[in-house]
């Protein structure tokens, strides 16, 4: 079940957890984004951003997936919710699940907001020696990432793919609001 988080000062965000095709295997999209956005540049991302005023995370999370990579979705393509997750930078994110019956190679990536599309398989989900959990001073929860070939996708980012993989693709219950970000993603 869905975990919802108190905004407390902090601004309401959607993302999406976009399952699409890589030929006959099901993969989840994630961007790389712009080098030119002011905020967390050329981090690895999900397609999403800060909602509207009055727009439901599903409704945010649809506009920002066809803004970002141009893909139309409609709430029947949503598959779920996964737990809210609040970052460092001030938002409360809340990940949306949405299958989309097409090819990841058919996004059109907006080069405003967006860098690169890539696959994230479902085998490279399931990666054993994913997630990787690490200490830093500066906080007392673990920060979290997850393998993606040979680079990391850390939380928050990294914390959705993970309770989407243990979720979706295993079954287990697990929560993931109480891992943290690294340095460089507190701003």
């Amino acid at each position: 079940m869905h975990r919802e988080m108190a905004l407390e000062r902090r601004r309401s965000a959607a993302v999406t957890l976009t399952v699409c095709r890589d030929d006959t295997r099901s993969v989840i999209v994630v961007t790389r984004r712009s080098a030119s956005l002011r905020a967390h540049s050329r981090q690895w991302a999900l397609p999403g951003g800060r909602r509207d005023q009055g727009e439901t995370a599903i409704e945010g999370a649809l506009r920002e997936l066809h803004e970002e990579v141009g893909l139309i979705a409609t709430s029947d393509d949503v598959l779920g919710v996964l737990d809210d997750y609040a970052t460092r930078s001030g938002y409360v994110i809340t990940p949306v699940v949405v299958w989309a019956d097409k090819d990841w190679r058919e996004l059109t990536p907006n080069p405003d907001e967006v860098e690169l599309v890539k696959p994230f398989s479902f085998k490279e989900l399931a990666r054993r020696d994913s997630p990787n959990l690490q200490t830093i001073e500066e906080s007392d929860s673990e920060v979290l990432s997850m393998n993606f070939h040979d680079d990391c996708i850390y939380a928050p980012t990294g914390a959705m793919l993970y309770q989407f993989r243990e979720v979706a693709m295993f079954g287990r219950q697990t929560r993931v609001a109480h891992f943290d970000q690294p340095l460089f993603a507190w701003r």
